[in-house]
């Protein structure tokens, strides 16, 4: 291992993530790793709340009280060639509310892979160097969790394919701007019952059509001495779905909208090629999900091979 990365590479491994998921270079940002350089992430997070919306209603619920979701993430990256960055992550997740008897769930969640391919780069007349990504990546679940619980279920197990295209641009100064967007496919899930009611209607099949969703995110912030300070505006929009019927539990295929904005701060330790981070996220306006708090903090390495 170096005693040092490149300065802008170890700093950059920090960026937004989905809700649920913990920081790491992930799919949604516009970084690649050079040839031979990879990384190592693990990270804790606590995600709360007390509220959601059933639909568009804001709301609270006597048999739930206050969700709170814990989340260990594991996370690894490597590059390939100087374009080509391979990069995976894997959440351990457990849930539990204060009150009522709902029974709270645990365990690995979904294995995520993805490829990243630098398709251009250059720098303007003023000195801003760019970027422009794609991303293509397929996740599964790694356990036989259920689905069918929520909300506490640790996720939808569903298997899921990605395509995703992000741009970069850092001045000189030490700003940086980030922004991405991107389609997710989702299959069928399977539950552990002959028939199903959502969206006013009688299903009589154990098999559930998932809609496909669609994200964006944007970033900005500034780097300097090791130091990067990155606020991500995020957001989550599902292509179908029904709402949460009024006094019942959510459903699986129930179209799941947010806004979210999150904020964190990473450190480059001096002499070693490893960061410290933290930070927190807000969901600002939903549907169908709640109206969460996130903090989190992790650690991430760096080293060549």
């Amino acid at each position: 291992m170096p005693r040092r990365t490149p300065p802008p590479l170890l700093a950059a491994l920090v960026a937004a993530a989905l809700p649920g998921a913990l920081p790491a270079q992930t799919v949604d940002d516009g970084v690649v790793l050079p040839a031979r350089f990879g990384y190592a992430m693990v990270a804790y997070g606590v995600d709360r709340w007390d509220r959601y919306w059933e639909g568009t209603r804001l709301r609270d619920n006597a048999n739930i009280g206050t969700l709170t979701t814990r989340t260990v993430g594991l996370g690894f990256g490597y590059g390939l060639t100087d374009r080509l960055t391979l990069v995976a992550s894997l959440p351990y997740v457990r849930t539990e509310a204060s009150d009522g008897v709902l029974q709270g769930q645990r365990g690995m969640q979904d294995l995520t892979v993805a490829v990243k391919l630098r398709a251009l780069q250059g720098r303007t007349a003023g000195g801003t160097a760019f970027q422009a990504l794609l991303t293509a990546g397929a996740a599964a679940p790694t356990t036989d969790y259920t689905p069918d619980f929520l909300p506490m279920s640790i996720g939808l197990a569903s298997r899921r394919a990605m395509l995703r295209a992000a741009v970069r641009a850092e001045g000189r100064a030490g700003w940086f701007a980030d922004a991405g967007a991107g389609h997710t496919w989702r299959s069928t899930v399977t539950l552990d019952r002959p028939a199903y009611f959502t969206d006013d209607r009688l299903v009589l099949s154990d098999e559930v059509a998932m809609p496909d969703v669609v994200d964006w995110s944007a970033t900005a912030g500034w780097q300097a001495r090791g130091l990067r300070v990155p606020v991500t505006l995020a957001g989550q929009r599902t292509l179908g779905g029904g709402d949460i019927r009024r006094q019942d539990m959510p459903f699986v295929s129930n179209r799941m909208d947010f806004t979210r904005v999150q904020a964190q701060a990473a450190y480059q330790i001096p002499g070693v090629a490893l960061d410290a981070f933290v930070g927190g996220s807000r969901v600002l306006a939903g549907r169908n999900v709640g109206r969460s708090s996130q903090l989190f903090a992790g650690v991430v390495g760096v080293f060549r091979l």
